[in-house]
């Protein structure tokens, strides 16, 4: 008679099937954290459906590395996926073989298709916008919209997709960051406003106008000279009291005299500066 054996599993097989579960849980936790912390350094930019233009505007970024190739927003094709890694940006092969052949005379077209879309590398320096941030378990996923390129360039937009990989640990959100600013940055303020590049037409008109500079203030007006004042008037010719005249000719030129006095046949009037001797009714002396 056969006894069968219990089998039970090992103290460590145990340990590590129990830890499953929560070291999920935590990378979750990690990855959500990273994209909470870019999203809130990267604001995002939304597009048209047709990815011809902009409907929001996000942070403007600056590019620190040479040559993310990328295709013309408007066409069919998904965005050529670059790759960060060891200080360099790698496109996958399948969007850099078709760059050099797009370029070689006469493959302009994809054979049994319509013409082959617009490629175009993007070196440090050029500026563009972010519309999606997507971070996974081994590392993060940036899509990149670009506004209308010079004439020379037939005004086209881009798209493209940027990997840069994480390792074998999940980094913190700071670790991620940092990573991540070593290919892009936030342009400063007065560059983005600065940049007419970076600022489509629609989000021009969009902008609130500068109030006018105020006028400058009147000058004060001067006062008023003051008014001229009237010259005095000439003084009055004096009053002469001649020798013969009659006391009311001599009272009628100069008032009533301050004092009289009477000398026999003389009367004398005392003025304040004057003295006038009457004999008779009539001026005999004036002194």
């Amino acid at each position: 008679m056969f006894l069968k054996k219990k089998i039970e599993p090992s103290k460590a097989v145990l340990i590590v099937l129990a830890a499953l579960p929560w070291a999920a849980y935590s990378q979750d936790q990690g990855t959500a954290a990273i994209q909470k912390k870019l999203e809130s350094e990267y604001q995002l930019t939304k597009t048209t459906d047709d990815k011809s233009d902009i409907v929001t505007a996000g942070s403007v970024l600056v590019l620190h590395k040479d040559k993310v190739l990328m295709v013309a927003a408007t066409s069919a094709a998904n965005p050529c996926m670059n790759t960060y890694k060891d200080g360099k940006i790698t496109p996958t092969k399948a969007c850099g073989v078709g760059e050099k052949l797009r370029r070689l005379p006469g493959f302009g077209h994809v054979p049994g298709g319509s013409s082959a879309p617009a490629t175009r590398n993007f070196v440090s320096g050029e500026k563009f916008w972010v519309t999606k941030i997507d971070v996974r378990a081994g590392g993060v996923v940036l899509d990149f919209f670009t506004d209308a390129t010079p004439a020379g360039d037939q005004g086209i937009r881009y798209k493209a997709a940027l990997t840069i990989p994480f390792g074998a640990l999940t980094p913190t959100p700071e670790e991620a960051l940092k990573a991540v600013a070593e290919v892009i940055t936030v342009a400063p303020s007065e560059d983005a406003k600065g940049d007419d590049k970076k600022q489509p037409a629609s989000q021009e008109a969009a902008q609130p106008a500068q109030p006018a500079a105020p006028a400058p203030a009147a000058a004060p007006a001067e006062a008023p000279p003051p008014p001229i004042e009237p010259p005095p008037p000439p003084p009055a010719d004096p009053v002469a009291v001649a020798e013969g005249q009659t006391i009311d000719q001599v009272v009628a030129a100069l008032g009533q005299p301050q004092k009289k006095a009477k000398v026999g046949t003389k009367e004398i009037y005392y003025y304040k500066d004057l003295k006038v001797t009457f004999v008779n009714g009539k001026v005999k002396d004036v002194e």
